[in-house]
């Protein structure tokens, strides 16, 4: 197990180096903000060690690589999450946009090879996590359907546009909208079209789909069917709700850059998916609030996942704003234990997931609890509450023990770096401290 302040990683051919004058402004102004200078140190340990040990540059520049931490594979959601915090800093570092536009393009080609995969080889070398039926091809680490892998690039392009960034716009981009789109549509008729199945040979449940790899049986509504949760967890239902409304939400903010036939098709999804989250993922009682799952039959779930989209993270995606009366139902419901994957902890509180054992709490979630709370006094307790989650290593983990932080899941876990780093400037960034010019989530 690593010490306080030791190095995770080791940097990469072609780093991302961020310059001393700007870590030490950033140490600065979050240490001043939440009034601990360990804030202000941590935050810009965890940015650098992303930026050298997890994201390659490339020899030309062209093609962004990051890897997700303690795995040599690049998750399409993880590495977009990876460069967030890293984009607040944009306007007085431009060329962390040139990463982040190097990671798009190589997404886009990604998406072209195999739109069904969740984490990709950085060459054609056969690499994977499981021998997984059917094999996946020489590019693909895994083929776990989830929607949000085709998400997050587009959520990660049209931030780009904010800071007034297009290098991404290219004929791969348009390609690559085009099989998301068609992915999208078939897997709404996901019984009748679909083409999909996964099987992992003496799997747990959680690591495989039953009806020989087609997954729960699900009835057409709307929603896109998708087989596996953020988590890489098989889903109990098809049809997960923050993945179809997070989905729902950036194809609707992405149809300015789409011509007339792609556009006619991105709102027709648009209007199926929202059609089946008002019809199908609503729980009334005893309050109006969104379910986690549904198969369009009648049957749903309440829990919420520590991985994004969540049901808790729907303001940080851009989806629901954070008064939203049913976001605020179904807020209180996910911290509280009407969530089954709530943990209350002598030392943590918040989400777990059935992807770490049990009593055990995840950063990301406690981060994204903080992201999208209402009064500063919670974003800053949460926060101090992940500087004192590292069990002694200094660094996020996956999972962590809530009544015993020295026990944890995933000593290099990047994406859970990247977030606490995200809250920590977002509470730099709010009225009344002094963060430069940040870049605010909120749309």
């Amino acid at each position: 197990m690593v010490t306080w302040g030791a190095t995770v990683g080791k940097p990469t051919r072609h780093p991302l180096m961020l310059p001393g004058w700007l870590l030490a402004e950033v140490a600065e102004q979050v240490s001043d903000a939440v009034g601990d200078e360990r804030a202000g140190e941590m935050t810009v340990r965890l940015l650098a060690n992303i930026a050298a040990t997890t994201i390659d540059l490339g020899e030309d520049g062209e093609e962004t690589w990051a890897i997700t931490g303690d795995i040599p594979a690049m998750w399409l959601r993880d590495s977009c999450l990876q460069l967030a915090p890293l984009l607040r800093l944009a306007p007085w570092y431009p060329e962390l946009v040139d990463a982040a536009a190097g990671l798009l393009r190589r997404h886009w080609r990604m998406i072209l090879t195999d739109p069904y995969a969740n984490a990709f080889n950085r060459s054609p070398n056969g690499n994977r996590w499981d021998d997984d039926v059917p094999r996946q091809g020489p590019w693909v680490w895994e083929r776990k359907w989830e929607l949000d892998s085709l998400t997050f690039p587009l959520d990660l392009a049209l931030r780009l546009d904010g800071l007034g960034c297009r290098d991404w716009l290219n004929t791969d981009f348009r390609n690559a909208v085009d099989a998301i789109l068609t992915v999208a549509e078939v897997e709404q008729r996901h019984e009748a079209a679909s083409p999909y199945r996964f099987a992992r040979p003496g799997a747990s449940a959680s690591d495989t789909l039953t009806r020989a790899g087609r997954g729960p049986e699900t009835r057409e509504c709307g929603l896109v069917f998708q087989a596996f949760r953020p988590s890489d967890d098989a889903c109990l239902f098809g049809f997960n709700i923050p993945g179809n409304a997070f989905f729902a939400s950036t194809l609707r903010r992405l149809t300015p850059f789409l011509d007339g036939g792609r556009r006619a098709r991105a709102e027709h999804l648009v209007a199926g998916i929202e059609d089946g989250i008002g019809f199908f993922g609503m729980i009334d009682e005893p309050e109006p609030h969104l379910a986690y799952e549904v198969d369009g039959m009648g049957g749903r779930l309440f829990m919420d996942d520590a991985n994004l989209p969540s049901l808790l993270g729907l303001p940080y995606l851009g989806v629901l704003a954070v008064d939203d009366p049913v976001y605020l139902a179904t807020r209180r419901r996910i911290l509280s234990p009407a969530n089954p994957c709530f943990v209350d902890g002598v030392r943590l509180r918040g989400v777990g997931s059935p992807h770490t054992p049990p009593g055990h709490v995840w950063p990301i979630a406690v981060a994204v609890a903080g992201l999208t709370a209402t009064h500063g006094d919670e974003r800053l307790a949460s926060l101090r509450m992940l500087m004192n989650s590292t069990g002694g290593t200094g660094w996020m983990h996956e999972g962590v023990d809530a009544d015993d932080p020295s026990n944890f899941t995933r000593p290099w876990f990047s994406w859970a770096n990247a977030m606490f780093c995200e809250l920590a400037l977002e509470i730099a960034s709010r009225p009344g401290a002094d963060c430069g010019d940040p870049i605010s989530r909120r749309r």
